[in-house]
């Protein structure tokens, strides 16, 4: 199933699509725009999103902030999700398309619970509305509601580890921990938001933002394998992804799927470690990676 969408295509879907007759699978755009500094995008999205997009509130619909002991951003539950995903107006047959103006960096997160959810299709917007504006394509003002969905929700199509199995994986001979976040971060410099500073003992240092090239774009699958085997990973030994809160590990993932390499999230992530008083933290250049 293709992971990514260029926005050419995505403009030609969507304008293949206008007049389709009731009950045709659709192309659906979902507009996950988040940052730590401004969680709320529903500001930004009101004021020009991809025409037909609907907002989705991260912290709201693709988070569980009940859940106590998880980290910054839980899962949400397969129930609760079923019902954003109805909200979000999909249906079975659909594709839904998820966007940020982050390069990818939050939409990843929406696309990582669709394909957990066991949604047919779901891809990213490579280069995200950065890409979107500097191909000349319009954007729509205000609020979309769309007619409810019947999309279903049945977690379990993508791998995930917890706390223990994350602990594991970094000492494990041959298995592979990436960190997703700044190098800084990985190195313990600078935490601008977990109790502790530094790094999961084992991980190797891997910022999302290396996956990408200097549009914001996916790097290629010939070079994103080319990355993460200069990080020691490989088809052969289990990898897995974290990050601050999961969000930006969810990056990581879908980068790794790009170049044909299935990996596990950890949704806790070093929010949810560092709170382990008992969990050691390692600060740092070692074991190194992109740190």
């Amino acid at each position: 199933m293709p992971i990514l969408i260029d926005p050419i295509d995505l403009a030609a879907r969507l304008d293949a699509e206008r007049g389709a007759p009731a009950g045709a699978p659709l192309t659906r755009v979902l507009d996950i725009r988040w940052t730590l500094a401004e969680p709320d995008g529903s500001r930004a999205y009101r004021a020009g999103h991809v025409p037909g997009a609907v907002y989705v509130d991260l912290d709201a619909e693709l988070a569980d902030h009940s859940a106590t002991g998880q980290g910054r951003h839980p899962l949400p539950s397969e129930p609760a999700f079923e019902r954003a995903m109805r909200r979000w107006g999909l249906r079975g047959g659909d594709t839904a398309v998820v966007v940020d103006d982050a390069a990818g960096m939050s939409a990843a997160r929406a696309w990582w619970l669709l394909r957990h959810a066991g949604f047919g299709d779901a891809r990213i917007l490579d280069g995200g509305l950065a890409a979107w504006r500097a191909a000349g394509l319009p954007l729509e003002q205000g609020d979309v509601v769309p007619e409810p969905g019947d999309a279903t929700a049945r977690f379990g199509a993508m791998p995930v580890i917890d706390l223990d199995e994350a602990d594991a994986l970094g000492a494990a001979e041959g298995g592979v921990l990436l960190d997703a976040r700044a190098a800084e971060r990985y190195r313990g410099e600078v935490e601008p938001i977990d109790p502790r500073a530094g790094h999961i003992p084992g991980a190797v240092s891997a910022p999302a933002a290396g996956n990408l090239d200097g549009d914001g774009r996916f790097l290629p699958p010939d070079e994103l394998r080319a990355r993460f085997a200069s990080l020691g990973v490989d088809v052969d030994h289990p990898v897995a992804a974290y990050c601050g809160s999961g969000v930006n590990a969810a990056h990581e993932v879908a980068a790794l799927a790009i170049a044909g390499i299935e990996a596990a999230l950890y949704p806790g992530s070093f929010s949810q470690w560092s709170n382990h008083p008992e969990r050691p933290v390692a600060t740092g250049a070692s074991p190194g990676g992109d740190a």
